[in-house]
């Protein structure tokens, strides 16, 4: 049996790839670089974190704890870690490592360096890495760990990524991949500003096996609220039929850079052992949100880390991070 291991299970460490002058990051370098220490420094707290680096001794040097960090050596294009770093799956009772390959959400960036990225740097793991002849991101796929997996039309079935495969094809292949059984689509939801044609992770997330976190816009004059009441409409039906429990995260208030509506979304939250790390912007729907985490997960530490700077680029606290299952070892 074989099954996409879902991301609120055990883990074993967080992978995340530094910022550097050569990335897109580099008009606010700076910014960006502070907030990425403060993920890493949370996600430290509570498990291990591998950081892919350009420079391993200049980003070294800016912990001064660095209990429970990792340093590898490698010159990436970007850092968006959940989309071009390997997914895990549980075979047999054996936990393997897939490869799929990323184009920069279907080459509208270059992204070779993201692309090779996993095969350069398999030395850092214990399992053995299986490269798969499929364009998909993490982002893209949500796992509840069992029978189901949550994805999106407008990206999965993109012609921009497989453009030979139809979406019979495309269902036939991640049951394949995955092990599940059940691949559901929703075909409405999206943000403004974002880069990835509507990855799942900024609008509805698995929390649970039986339970579905999702964006809800309340605001009948944001651009937004036609589309989200489509995909809650579209989760409704999932929970009526499949008995999935339902918890809405509000919209955020519009947050702009250089005129340009940014993503953000607190459906783009990451669980740790221990905790869960929820991208916060600076906007009053802040307070909200975490309380709404508070109450989801009373047996969790909820923090709330700024990651406005994310945004800026299009992504945020999911998007520059990995999981990995708890039998995939640093090595």
């Amino acid at each position: 049996m074989r099954r996409l291991i879902a991301e609120f299970e055990e883990q074993s460490f967080t992978q995340i790839i530094f910022p550097h002058e050569k990335s897109d990051w580099v008009d606010y370098l700076q910014e960006a670089q502070n907030t990425f220490v403060n993920i890493i420094n949370e996600i430290t707290k509570y498990q291990e974190c591998l950081v892919v680096c350009e420079n391993v001794e200049s980003v070294k040097s800016r912990f001064s704890n660095t209990q429970n960090l990792y340093f590898v050596e490698y010159e990436t294009n970007d850092t968006w870690a959940r989309d071009c770093s390997v997914l895990c799956i549980e075979e047999d009772n054996t936990t393997k490592m897939l490869d799929f390959t990323f184009t920069g959400w279907g080459g509208k960036f270059e992204a070779s360096k993201d692309n090779a990225m996993s095969g350069e740097i398999k030395r850092c793991y214990n399992k053995e890495l299986k490269k798969v002849d499929l364009i998909l991101e993490g982002g893209a796929i949500e796992s509840n760990g069992i029978d189901t997996i949550l994805t999106t039309s407008a990206c999965i079935l993109n012609k921009n990524r497989n453009a030979s495969v139809n979406k019979e094809m495309m269902t036939k292949r991640l049951r394949e991949e995955f092990g599940m059984s059940r691949i559901l689509y929703l075909n409405h939801g999206y943000l403004a500003g974002d880069d990835t044609d509507s990855h799942v992770d900024t609008l509805a997330r698995f929390i649970d096996e039986k339970s579905i976190m999702y964006v809800k816009c309340t605001d009948e004059s944001d651009e937004h609220f036609g589309e989200l009441k489509l995909m809650e409409d579209e989760l409704k039906i999932f929970s009526k039929e499949y008995g999935f429990r339902l918890i809405a995260l509000p919209m955020s208030d519009a947050c702009y850079f250089e005129g340009e509506r940014l993503p953000a979304t607190y459906a783009n939250f990451l669980f740790v052992n221990g905790a869960v790390l929820v991208p916060t912007y600076g906007v009053k729907q802040d307070d909200e949100a975490l309380e709404i985490f508070r109450e989801t997960f009373p047996e969790k530490d909820i923090v709330g880390i700024n990651c406005f700077s994310l945004i800026k680029q299009h992504g945020s606290l999911h998007c520059v991070t990995m999981n990995f299952a708890s039998k995939v070892l640093l090595s």
